[in-house]
């Protein structure tokens, strides 16, 4: 009885030109033009019946990506007590052995342990990719806030400048700041936020400019709030989510930056165990020993893919 009751009141609504759908107000859909009617009667209670979004800990991809990071950084965080033997304790009667009871990824050429390589290359990795971060927020942000919320000359120049610094390649401008400072795990870290800080700044002014036009910012600066307040007190925190899911995905792309920087030997020292070194030191073994290189891949791959999926969940 209580279903067709609900159609009858949805006929009801039908017929006089209204939408009614459960939990929802009544919708009124104007106009003489039949199609025109018949296309608002359909289209509202489709729009109205569309569920919220769920919270980020109802969404299992989302969990599964934040489990998966914080899995990685507390693996690299208690490298020392998971395996306190070290990354460099080599064996040589071990060389080449499969994964198995004893060497859960199996060993290197050297007979080191891949899984404590692992748990160890994470903390240059992740270091590496955490102060190469710092980087472009610190560079993009103050920049594309400026200009955002500034506009006019100032917008312009920066944009100019922004755009100058985004025609070099990513990789190549990294390169090129290893090259004149040095290879080193730094040097790597500030070539890789170097060229990932200009398409920071560049959401970011995206970002403020969107915030500068709403109203409650025309009512600061009618109330007498300098520029640097309303963008400090009122852009920023309003720009913060969108901020933060670009900086998770900022930071898988200086994580797979600073790996590539390593991979060719231009990061870490060598027998540094990195990821992207040990991808290095696995290519030419692939046939015979290919867990050298699949594992460290594996993981890098899982982490830039977790760090993606939870800023696009992040920014929904």
């Amino acid at each position: 009885m209580q279903r067709s009751g609900e159609a009858k009141d949805q006929e009801t609504s039908a017929g006089s030109g209204h939408s009614t759908v459960s939990g929802f107000p009544r919708v009124k859909c104007p106009g003489q033009n039949v199609l025109a009617r018949a296309l608002c009667l359909f289209a509202i209670p489709q729009l109205q019946a569309v569920a919220p979004r769920r919270p980020l800990w109802r969404q299992p991809v989302a969990v599964l990506a934040l489990a998966w990071l914080v899995a990685v950084i507390l693996g690299a965080v208690l490298a020392p007590y998971l395996a306190p033997e070290g990354p460099l304790v080599a064996d040589p009667t071990r060389a080449l052995l499969p994964p198995g009871p004893g060497d859960p990824l199996g060993t290197d050429t050297l007979g080191r342990d891949v899984l404590t390589r692992l748990l160890w290359g994470g903390r240059w990795t992740l270091v590496m990719a955490g102060v190469a971060l710092a980087l472009t927020i610190a560079l993009g942000l103050p920049l594309g806030l400026l200009a955002g919320s500034q506009g006019g000359t100032l917008d312009a120049v920066l944009m100019r400048l922004l755009d100058a610094w985004l025609a070099f390649p990513g990789l190549l401008l990294a390169m090129t700041v290893v090259a004149i400072l040095g290879p080193g795990l730094l040097p790597a870290a500030i070539g890789v936020g170097l060229s990932a800080a200009a398409p920071y700044a560049r959401v970011a002014r995206a970002t403020a400019r969107a915030i500068r036009a709403q109203p409650y910012i025309d009512a600061a600066r009618a109330l007498g709030a300098s520029p640097w307040r309303i963008a400090v007190r009122h852009i920023l925190p309003n720009a913060a989510p969108t901020l933060i899911a670009f900086a998770l995905a900022q930071f898988a792309r200086v994580l797979l930056s600073g790996a590539s920087l390593n991979f060719l030997g231009l990061g870490a020292p060598p027998g540094t165990p990195d990821w992207g070194a040990m991808l290095d030191e696995g290519r030419s073994y692939l046939r015979t020993a290919p867990w050298m290189a699949t594992f460290p891949g594996l993981v890098l791959t899982l982490t830039v893919l977790a760090a993606n999926l939870l800023g696009d969940r992040v920014q929904e």
